[in-house]
């Protein structure tokens, strides 16, 4: 198995971490502060392609893979995991329009989402009543003349508010379950859309997090995302896509706390030695950077089996639980390797511990990944 990346994944890498040193970093802990999305930076990312990267050139993309896109998640979220949510999410649906979307949705969409002309894309799945059992869902699309009407509410949804584009999951039929669910595409400003309250969230403070209502939302005969009751099929392949993002985050976040945690460890001095000679710490350091690589590896094997057009939801699966929950371990160990000052703001691991805490539950809880991995464990025999 080669485990170098290619060239252009190298290069998309390469730009991503010069962008995030240069650029994302200086001005995460602000952000973070004020709460602030940060609208130039995700300017500055579609003019980099990184909005789309997993996306045909012919609509705009960057057309560099699944492995190019979750290396560059990776380095963003080192810098600042609001940023790095922002863009794995539009990456997302910039993924699922293409590749479920008519020629007419394509053309529309995707080159507004890779330039960011559109802010962000948003995929509206989960509901007050209906997280990780999409099948309660509530909202529902009736037929109305050559169009549909929208009617419910949606929780939770990443850059709600910012977004150009939003997928937007209803029941369409009578049948219970996820058989009965459709995927449309809704553009800002539709009348009928209502942008509900912001988030105020424990961390990702700079990544919008808001709720949506529709009430008589009217949608062209045009608008389905694929066809009538494939929203559910839609939604999970998104997803084990989307749990390739979220495990490149959380390994991004375990490298900017293991780097961190490595500098004041050399720095440190106590008893007369920097900390960093004592082997609890020496120790910790050791298994913070064996999760960080064991991370990576599955992250880069997941996105690889989906560049090669192989089967990867389990894969995916193992990704986003092993990362999401090493990370928590790791930021975890970092705030207690800068003991009282890791409490404060004064040092970036007190930002990273609270931005770590969500890695486990969005994109499907690590109960969900379990049920995901064993499903096919137990179905292979």
């Amino acid at each position: 198995m080669n485990l170098e990346p290619t060239e252009t994944q190298k290069a998309i890498a390469d730009a991503a971490r010069s962008f995030a040193e240069k650029r994302v970093a200086p001005a995460a802990a602000e952000n973070d502060r004020l709460g602030r999305f940060p609208e130039d930076l995700v300017r500055e990312l579609g003019a980099l392609g990184l909005l789309a990267v997993n996306v045909p050139a012919a609509y705009g993309g960057s057309e560099a893979g699944a492995v190019a896109s979750a290396l560059a998640i990776m380095e963003i979220a080192a810098a600042d995991c609001s940023v790095a949510v922002t863009m794995a999410v539009t990456n997302m649906v910039a993924e699922t329009i293409a590749r479920a979307g008519s020629e007419a949705q394509k053309l529309r969409c995707l080159p507004r989402l890779a330039s960011a002309e559109w802010m962000a894309g948003s995929f509206a799945l989960s509901e007050p009543h209906s997280g990780s059992d999409a099948g309660a869902m509530r909202t529902r699309a009736e037929r109305r003349g050559s169009g549909w009407v929208l009617n419910g509410s949606k929780q939770w949804i990443t850059s709600g508010d910012r977004a150009g584009i939003l997928i937007v999951w209803a029941r369409t039929g009578e049948e219970k379950g996820p058989r009965g669910l459709t995927a449309f595409l809704v553009e800002a400003g539709t009348k009928g859309l209502s942008i509900g309250r912001h988030e105020e969230k424990m961390g990702i403070r700079a990544s919008s997090t808001v709720s949506l209502s529709f009430e008589e939302c009217e949608l062209p005969g045009d608008a389905i995302l694929g066809r009538e009751g494939q929203g559910f099929q839609i939604a999970m392949t998104a997803l084990d896509g989307g749990r390739i993002g979220i495990a490149s985050q959380a390994t991004g976040t375990m490298r900017a706390a293991l780097d961190a945690s490595v500098r004041y460890a050399r720095d440190r001095t106590a008893f007369g030695h920097p900390i960093a000679d004592f082997q609890a710490i020496s120790f910790a350091l050791a298994d913070m950077r064996t999760a960080h690589d064991a991370a990576r590896l599955l992250a880069v094997r997941a996105a690889a089996l989906k560049d090669a057009g192989r089967p990867f939801a389990r894969e995916a699966a193992m990704a986003k639980l092993f990362a999401s929950e090493a990370c928590q371990s790791a930021v975890s160990r970092a705030v207690q390797i800068h003991g009282g000052y890791g409490y404060t703001d004064a040092f970036p691991v007190e930002r990273l511990f609270r931005d770590a805490r969500v890695q486990t539950i969005y994109e499907g809880t690590s109960e969900i990944q379990r049920l995901v991995i064993a499903r096919e464990l137990l179905a292979a025999g």
